[in-house]
């Protein structure tokens, strides 16, 4: 993405900042996942966590079996809005919103065999399919903050903490392990599942991969996966759920950003550019993962002559996106074009310093752009 072949038609009709999302390129994600499920027979869900744009879920429900929720708002937005099946987990659900939650759902994952055993009579009185979400204990992956197989976990029901007879009702098991991990890390954490929560598997109806899957990614070892899931559907007769929400819209989004200012001095270790996007406000993944979003027209820092740090118009002094260099000195009012920025941006972005939300726009097959939403002052006041 360091270089865009041409100049979008619709970059200038925009008013930043702005998400831009790109029909083309979710088609293209969808149409991978379809395959994998195609030729397996495993159903695979929706997200929301990741991406939320509901405008997309007629499109998304055309190529997927469902989507999944983490919360009450989550579950009613795919009730109202996602035809196919609706799958919850929360680690801990709340008495005065698991009635709601019982008209929206049908797939109900409890996250430790207390919440099982508190919300079991209901959930069964209701006809809902039950899952535990299991902690194999086997981390893959390098990212503390997003690690579930972490020492201090508090998501998933360790092997330790089941007995036999608490499992009466549940028909599935659920696992998340990955984030942003290829196929090779979900064959090795499957083998810490059938070793510790194999002789349960038989009795169970199927099983939810989770996560963190970047099955659309470029390289990623599709025929691992779709052995992964014939596996577990050949020894055990399992039903498979996998449940991405970055491999659906991966490099589906762009972020539209105006230069605002340019901060020189002939002291100054290298020049500032304040854009009005924020790392802090609308794209938050900056900040926590950290990442570093793909920007056209850019190289590293000092790959192209000009070098500049791109930061937000907010009071945090670490507002900065990152390090970006250029072929020409960046001017006050160029745009700028961020990638990547589908998911996890619109359902993280917040209102700090009274920043503006960005505008949602959408670009069809043709082409065409259409303004999905705009924000206002209003949608500040109203969160506060």
């Amino acid at each position: 993405m360091a270089a865009m072949e041409k100049q979008p038609a619709w970059l200038q009709e925009v008013a930043t900042p702005a998400y831009v999302i790109d029909e083309k390129q979710l088609i293209h994600n969808l149409e991978i996942l379809k395959g994998v499920q195609d030729r397996t027979g495993c159903s695979i869900l929706l997200a929301q966590k990741a991406f939320s744009m509901y405008a997309c879920y007629p499109l998304i429900a055309k190529y997927l079996k469902g989507a999944a929720a983490s919360g009450l708002f989550e579950a009613r937005l795919a009730y109202e809005e996602f035809p196919g099946e609706n799958h919850v987990f929360n680690p801990a659900f709340q008495d005065k919103e698991f009635s709601e939650l019982l008209q929206y759902c049908d797939h109900f994952v409890f996250n430790s065999v207390t919440q099982w055993k508190k919300f079991r009579e209901r959930a069964l009185a209701a006809h809902k399919e039950c899952g535990l979400r299991i902690n194999p204990e086997h981390s893959t992956q390098d990212h503390a903050i997003y690690d579930p197989c972490s020492p201090l976990s508090r998501l998933g029901a360790r092997i330790s903490e089941i007995q036999p007879e608490e499992l009466e009702g549940l028909t599935g098991f659920h696992f998340h392990t990955l984030c942003e991990q290829g196929a090779e890390p979900l064959a090795e954490t499957l083998e810490a599942v059938e070793e510790k929560f194999g002789k349960y598997l038989p009795q169970l109806k199927w099983i939810n991969f989770g996560g963190g899957h970047h099955i659309t990614k470029e390289g990623y070892n599709i025929p691992l996966l779709e052995k992964c899931i014939n596996r577990m559907q050949e020894k055990y007769g399992l039903k498979v759920y996998l449940e991405p929400g970055e491999a659906v819209a991966l490099n589906a989004g762009f972020l539209i950003t105006e230069v605002l200012e340019l901060i020189e001095g002939p002291e100054r270790e290298m020049p500032v550019a304040i854009l009005d996007a924020s790392a802090a406000c609308h794209m938050p993944d900056v900040i926590e993962m950290p990442y570093r979003p793909p920007l056209f027209n850019s190289g590293e820092e000092g790959e192209k002559i000009y070098s500049y740090m791109l930061a937000g118009a907010t009071c945090l002094a670490g507002d900065n996106i990152g390090i970006y260099s250029f072929d020409k000195p960046l001017q006050c009012g160029q745009r700028l074009v961020f990638g990547d920025m589908a998911i996890y941006t619109m359902v993280k972005n917040n209102t700090f310093n009274g920043m503006a939300l960005p505008d949602i726009y959408y670009v069809d097959s043709q082409d065409k752009l259409k303004c999905i939403k705009k924000f206002a002052y209003e949608n500040f006041k109203c969160r506060l």
